[in-house]
């Protein structure tokens, strides 16, 4: 499998540490990150990982799923100095992306199990290129759910198969048949023949009437909602089995700086 660490170094120093080498750094150091506001960890052994077979000495990392708050050191590590400094850009900035899916993932859930403690926060395939493997890893840190992982471990009819296929009848497949309905009539008409509805762009009034509906014509149906904000997230929990985003891969970084001292 391909280290995407590697990928990044490989992105960020190409050739070599221009600065690092004019200034003939050499010796030993210590590399700390430190936060500035509070967030949620994740991903932290992966970065450890790396830096060990870097020939690193990690001294601090905390557990994935631990809280952290303003001027904690959130990692830690020690060894040569002209490798800290090529990893240090590159683990500010991945900390930066995964901390904050996974502290926003966990308000999202905790804002939805306050109304519907059933309720599934789950995201979308809509990762960024190159980094799905970590951004599906915070989420479920945060204590999120994946939706759909890729193309190859689910099924969903969308209102874009339904342009092309037309309607069709009673569908054979070994996984859950998901299909996300363009209308209200489709919803009922393919409700009986679906093991999950995906309802886009109904309020949370309008689902508190559909969805018993829905379940009428088929009560063992889960039904989730996507394309709504997350600020929303209380309202649309109290009707649906799971809500779907992709918002949550496009968190605000989290405000990170890193010290580099020699030793």
């Amino acid at each position: 499998m391909m280290d995407f660490f590697e990928l990044y170094l490989s992105e960020d120093c190409p050739y070599g540490d221009e600065t690092t080498e004019l200034l003939d750094i050499q010796g030993n150091g210590r590399l700390r990150i430190i936060s500035r506001e509070h967030g949620v960890a994740a991903c932290m052994d992966d970065l450890a990982d790396f830096y060990k077979k870097k020939g690193l000495e990690v001294v601090t990392c905390p557990d994935n799923g631990a809280e952290f708050y303003p001027n904690d050191v959130i990692f830690e590590a020690q060894g040569e100095l002209p490798v800290l400094f090529k990893l240090w850009r590159v683990s500010q900035t991945f900390l930066s992306l995964v901390c904050a899916i996974a502290s926003n993932t966990r308000i999202a859930v905790e804002l939805a199990h306050k109304v519907n403690a059933g309720v599934e926060i789950a995201t979308s395939r809509k990762t960024h290129p190159g980094f799905r493997k970590y951004e599906l890893k915070a989420v479920k840190t945060g204590g999120g759910q994946h939706h759909r992982n890729s193309l190859s471990d689910s099924i969903l009819v969308t209102q874009n198969h339904f342009n092309v296929a037309g309607d069709f009848g009673k569908l054979r497949a070994m996984k859950k048949v998901e299909i996300e309905p363009r209308t209200r009539e489709e919803a009922f008409k393919y409700a009986p023949l679906a093991d999950v509805l995906l309802l886009d762009h109904y309020s949370p009034e309008e689902l508190e009437t559909l969805v018993p509906e829905l379940r009428s014509v088929n009560p063992h149906i889960e039904i989730g909602v996507g394309g709504i904000d997350l600020k929303m997230v209380s309202e649309y929990a109290k009707h649906v089995d799971f809500i779907v985003t992709s918002s949550l891969y496009y968190s605000k970084p989290l405000d990170l700086t890193t010290k580099i001292r020699k030793l």
